[in-house]
């Protein structure tokens, strides 16, 4: 295939039509997840994939692994869950902070059955509930040394009959401790049990395009937290988007440190450099809110070459506030999300490093990013120009929930359409699968995202 074909000339505004000029299925675009990973072990097997560090205190010890290696390891991981029972159409919970195990079995999750990352901070009762609606048997979550409070999710978890399986992960380059007896359930770790099984393929059925691979869960501020899905095609589809609107080359690195129950960490940062067959820094359990990564964030950004980094306002707040004690001419941009910017943050952030502060659009029933905006063509006060093959629009929902559609540049309700949007929430379970519903966010294959906006001739989302 040609690598014009995968890798338009995307570097401006005026690139938009030209790209969708060609139907997003002549592409060639993997089918899934899976197979993306597969597809840069293939040609990148020697390359650098993952670089984690244990903490930000100890950022010159990290841990490597190569695209070949991950491959490896994503299959032993599989294998086992194969082994124990986990199938197409079946979940995998995982409750965990960042680790190195966590990125292996988060993609395992997604070659044997469904990935559901859930946040173990969330309330015991909005925790339960997510694992009984995803249907997950197998629980993958952090020993004791990675995280106590976790464990103790996973223990009740267990207690209520909805658990019967616990693999344990780690601190990133720890040995595994002895494993804690629970009544009702096989305990072990992840790389122990998984260290038997085949490394070079999967053995059971590879997913296919329309096959789900996450429930991500989303909302929770005022009742119970939503279980979206995400298909293979959804996943795909948005990496893809977000690989090709970027000018970074495949020797660039990006940094990690957003939790991977967000789709933020998944897509943009694990998926999207899987295509690109970029190295990804990955920050601490922590993460973000980790204070020793402060102290030395410049140092890590000068020791591993970082080229970009994706964070929330406040993070770039407090980068602000830093002296830049070190080289930091690697970082070409900085992405910003999930909350409004404020002008002086943008101001101060980019007179301080020198280094532009782009903002995106997106959430978690979109896949991730429906919006983006270009290094060298920026629009303050824009989200970003939505992406190939996505469509932007707003319209006016009359009083008996019907839409019109509103001229461009005039302020109404955001909604998306496009291969990214989600088949829907989880709302039960059946001989067939799971039972999806748009809850009446989806109309003829657009999703209302809630958002008041308007979107000018370009496509650019102003919110």
């Amino acid at each position: 295939m040609s690598p014009n074909l995968l890798w338009p000339s995307y570097s401006s505004p005026n690139d938009l039509a030209t790209i969708e000029s060609v139907p997003l299925s002549e592409r060639g675009l993997p089918s899934s997840t899976y197979a993306m990973l597969v597809r840069a072990a293939k040609l990148w097997p020697e390359r650098i994939a993952v670089t984690v560090l244990p903490d930000g205190t100890r950022w010159e010890h990290p841990v490597r692994r190569t695209f070949g290696e991950l491959l490896h390891d994503v299959h032993q991981s599989a294998n086992l869950l194969y082994h124990l029972g986990v199938q197409r159409g079946d979940a995998v919970a995982l409750i965990a902070p960042n680790c190195d195990e966590l990125i292996t079995a988060t993609l395992a999750a997604q070659v044997a059955g469904i990935a559901a990352p859930i946040n173990g901070a969330l309330s015991p009762e909005h925790v339960s509930e997510l694992v009984r609606r995803s249907g997950a048997r197998v629980l993958i979550t952090a020993d004791a040394q990675l995280d106590t409070s976790t464990w103790a999710v996973a223990e009740r978890l267990v207690d209520a009959g909805l658990i019967d399986t616990i693999l344990l992960i780690g601190p990133t380059g720890a040995t595994p401790v002895d494993v804690p007896a629970v009544p009702g359930a096989k305990v072990d770790y992840l790389t122990r049990l998984s260290a038997a099984h085949d490394g070079t393929r999967f053995h059971g059925t590879t997913p296919e395009s329309t096959d789900l691979a996450a429930l991500f869960h989303t909302g929770g501020t005022t009742g119970a937290p939503k279980l979206a899905a995400h298909t293979h095609a959804n996943e795909v589809a948005d990496a893809w988007m977000i690989a090709a609107n970027t000018p970074l080359d495949e020797s660039s690195v990006l940094f990690a440190a957003l939790p991977l129950f967000h789709v933020n960490a998944l897509v943009v940062t694990l998926l999207a450099p899987l295509l690109r067959g970029q190295q990804v820094l990955w920050a601490g359990p922590l993460g973000y809110r980790d204070v020793g990564l402060y102290g030395n964030f410049w140092k890590i950004v000068e020791r591993y070459r970082i080229s970009t980094m994706s964070a929330v306002p406040t993070v770039y707040a407090v980068l602000s506030q830093l002296p830049v004690d070190a080289d930091i001419s690697s970082l070409r941009m900085a992405i910003v999300g999930a909350s409004a910017l404020p002008p002086a943050v943008r101001s101060d952030f980019e007179s301080h490093t020198g280094v532009p502060l782009l903002e995106g659009y997106g959430l978690t029933e979109a896949t991730c990013a429906s919006a983006r905006s270009f290094p060298d063509h920026p629009r303050p006060g824009s989200a970003g120009q939505r992406l190939p093959y996505q469509q932007l629009k707003t319209v006016d929902i009359d009083d008996n929930g019907g839409w019109h559609d509103l001229p461009p540049g005039q302020i109404g309700t955001l909604v998306v359409g496009g291969p990214t949007v989600f088949p829907g929430y989880v709302t039960d379970r059946s001989s067939d699968g799971f039972v999806l519903d748009g809850n009446g966010k989806l109309v003829d294959g657009w999703l209302d995202t809630g958002d008041l906006a308007w979107v000018d001739d370009e496509g650019f989302v102003h919110l």
